[in-house]
Order: structure tokens, then C-alpha cells, then sequence
């Protein structure tokens, strides 16, 4: 008897497990695609700030391809190209910098065709609330200081933060943070320098990839 009293219960128990496992599956299926879409439109805000409309008259998220530079970082990165009457005029390209001071920091650096810094906005970080956390545009525009600045090589020195002899300001008791976005967003200005015929020319990519957001490491 009691041995089919326990059957009974384990029986009850496995169906229940059925049951809730379905229901996340159900779940996971029902809100995959409003979440792509989501995050499809944030994006699309994003690049809209930092490549304006009338630097582009394609359709930005459809213009992706996929390259690979480890200076960019060690996952493959995304390059939304913008065009006007089919020729280049910018691009934004993701780039990590992994040394932020609570870990990596991930940017879309936007580039014009001059290789003029066209806009930069954080996308993704973990730096300290109320002091890193200023790379966020709603929270500070200090990430506007990069518009309309150029990279003259690599032993630019005027691209570091003042305390290390440059022209970008640090943050009040957090020099860390601003210190690994300008090293990274140098890097993406002179990676694009050197590539950008290379991705203009890429075939667009990016969607077999694409689940709805980055894949960062």
C-alpha cells in the first residue's frame, strides 16, 4: 500500500514537472519575439543618435555585416553601415573595452567616412552607480566629448584623460572608467581607419547571428 501511495505521489510529482517545464518553454516562445523586437527598436534609437538622418538614407540595422579584429574585442563585432545615394558617408562599429573598473565596458562608436568620431553611446556596463556610471548618456554627456574628434595615429597623446596628459576630463573620484572608454573608442577610430573600404564593402551578415541583442564576452 505504501508503496503505491509513493508511486502515486512520484507519478503526480513527474507530471507536475512536465507540466512547469512546458510552460516555460511556452513562455520563452511567446516573449522571444516581442523582446527581439524591442531590442531591435532600442537599437535603432541608438544609432539614430549617433548617425543622424541626414548622414543616411539606408536602412541601418539592415546594413550590418560581421567582422572580427581583436582590438575591437574577441567576439566577432557588428558594423552598421550608413550610405546616401550608395556611397559611404558613416558606420558604427561595437567595440569592448575590457578594462573598466568593474569590468568590460561595451560601446557603439559611430565614424564618419573622414574618420571623424560621429557619436559614441554606451551599451552595456557595470561601473559604479553615480560615479562610472556617467559614461551613460542619460546620465551625463560627457560621452558627447568624442563628436567631431579625430585620431591622429597611435601615439596620438592628446587621446587619454587630463590626468594622463590628454584632453578628455576625468570623473570626480573614478578616472578608471572614462580612462578604458577613450583607449577603446581610439582603438575603433583607428581599426576603422584602416578597414572601413574593407566593411563598406562586407556583405550584410549579420542576421543569421542575430537573436536579438549582442552576444558580448
Amino acid at each position: 500500500m505504501m508503496f503505491k501511495s509513493m508511486q502515486r505521489n512520484g507519478l503526480i510529482l513527474a507530471a507536475f514537472a512536465i507540466v512547469a517545464t512546458l510552460l516555460v518553454v511556452m513562455t520563452s516562445m511567446l516573449t522571444k519575439e516581442p523582446i527581439a523586437r524591442q531590442q531591435e527598436q532600442e537599437l535603432l534609437r541608438v544609432l539614430n543618435q549617433v548617425i543622424p538622418p541626414e548622414l543616411h538614407d539606408n536602412d541601418l540595422y539592415q546594413s550590418c555585416t560581421l567582422i572580427s579584429n581583436s582590438e575591437l574585442g574577441s567576439q566577432p563585432r557588428r558594423v552598421y553601415r550608413a550610405y546616401v545615394n550608395n556611397q559611404p558617408t558613416a558606420a558604427a562599429v561595437e567595440v569592448t573595452a575590457p578594462n573598466g573598473y568593474s569590468g568590460a565596458i561595451h560601446l557603439l562608436v559611430a565614424l564618419n567616412a573622414d574618420a571623424s568620431i560621429a557619436g559614441v553611446r554606451t551599451l552595456k556596463h557595470q561601473e559604479t552607480p553615480g560615479l562610472g556610471d556617467k559614461i551613460e548618456i542619460r546620465k551625463n554627456d560627457w560621452i558627447t566629448r568624442f563628436n567631431g574628434q579625430r585620431v591622429n595615429g597611435e601615439d596620438d597623446q592628446r587621446w587619454a584623460v587630463k590626468r594622463d596628459g590628454g584632453m578628455f576630463d576625468q570623473f570626480t573620484g573614478a578616472t578608471i572608467t572614462p580612462r578604458a572608454v577613450v583607449q577603446a573608442v581610439k582603438r575603433a577610430a583607428l581599426v576603422f581607419d584602416k578597414n572601413q573600404q574593407q566593411w563598406f564593402n562586407a556583405p550584410e551578415n549579420c542576421h543569421a547571428d542575430q537573436t536579438g541583442g549582442s552576444n558580448y564576452e
